[in-house]
């Protein structure tokens, strides 16, 4: 029974993740992980099929795992010896699983264990490079088998994770950004943990209006009078241009949430009038969005 793919039957559905140490296996796992596979970090070869099994069995015709990636290098002492034989036993019994191979220049995995200052698993004792080349050159089999090779030399952990949401999410999207929306007073504080904070103090302050002064900014009458300010239109649109440019390239810089703060003095009325708008707009761009009115009843 062949293993079972993602929704995208041109998707692998299981994945080995394997290279030379530094090459950028770890940050590779973290986005696998959020295009929704179970990741394991270096399993004992002697569990390779046995795991590879929950991918076609389980209750009625769900498998027990629905797509999976899993970290082996050469940390896994009979990596070198026993792998290519337990490839080609998966391979028999049709759960054939899609190898990546991670790479970098010499340079490049010099630089990088330097800055971590953690110690190559290849380490003989004559040094960084000799261990990295020693590494190099023992995993030439392995490399042979890969099905895709990716050499990070020039990627940032960003720049990766991009490349492995295009080759296996099937879209260049991967996982949404999702975007929070927080109106709150100044007089209160400020959230914590904002991203980006617009300030609407400018504009005209309904609680200087005895008949509005209690309502709050989902009220009819405070959308009415806010409405017919046009610098407030003019402030929403302005705000709206700059979230339409920034929020696609936070996204493909692989953020995942967002969290956007409007403050205005007490958070009851420009506020949420300002934060209720622009997540319409951004709903209305397919952007996941939430909204919180934090001291709107205050």
């Amino acid at each position: 029974m062949p293993t079972r793919t993602s929704e995208n039957r041109d998707l692998p559905g299981f994945v080995i993740i394997t290279g030379l140490s530094g090459s950028g296996m770890s940050s590779a796992t973290d986005s696998f992980e959020d295009l929704g596979y179970f990741c394991v970090d270096n399993l004992p070869l002697t569990m390779l099929s046995t795991f590879a099994r929950l991918l076609v069995s389980g209750e009625g015709d769900r498998p027990a795992i629905g797509k999976a990636a899993l970290v082996i290098n050469i940390r896994e002492r009979h990596f070198l010896s026993d792998f290519p034989g337990e490839l080609k036993k998966l391979n028999k019994r049709d759960l054939t699983p899609f190898v990546v191979f991670f790479e970098a220049s010499d340079d490049v995995l010099q630089r990088r264990f330097s800055e971590t200052r953690r110690p190559h698993p290849a380490d003989n004792g004559e040094g960084l490079l000799a261990s990295i080349q020693a590494e190099r050159e023992a995993l030439t089999e392995i490399r042979a088998l890969a099905d895709l090779i990716i050499d990070t030399s020039d990627h940032t952990v960003h720049t990766l994770r991009h490349l492995i949401v295009q080759k296996f999410s099937g879209t260049d999207e991967g996982t949404p950004l999702k975007v929070e929306v927080v109106s709150f007073g100044h007089k209160y504080g400020s959230p914590r943990s904002l991203d980006l904070l617009f300030d609407v103090r400018h504009l005209p302050n309904p609680y200087f209006h005895k008949e509005l002064k209690h309502l709050v900014g989902e009220d009819p009458q405070i959308i009415e009078f806010l409405n017919r300010q046009p610098e407030v239109a003019e402030t929403i649109a302005k705000f709206n241009d700059l979230l339409l440019y920034l929020l696609p390239r936070y996204k493909r810089e692989g953020k995942s949430y967002l969290t956007i703060g409007i403050g205005c003095t007490g958070g009851r009325h420009r506020s949420v009038f300002v934060a209720n708008s622009l997540a319409a707009t951004l709903k209305d761009q397919n952007f996941e969005v939430s909204v919180t009115h934090r001291d709107m009843d205050k």
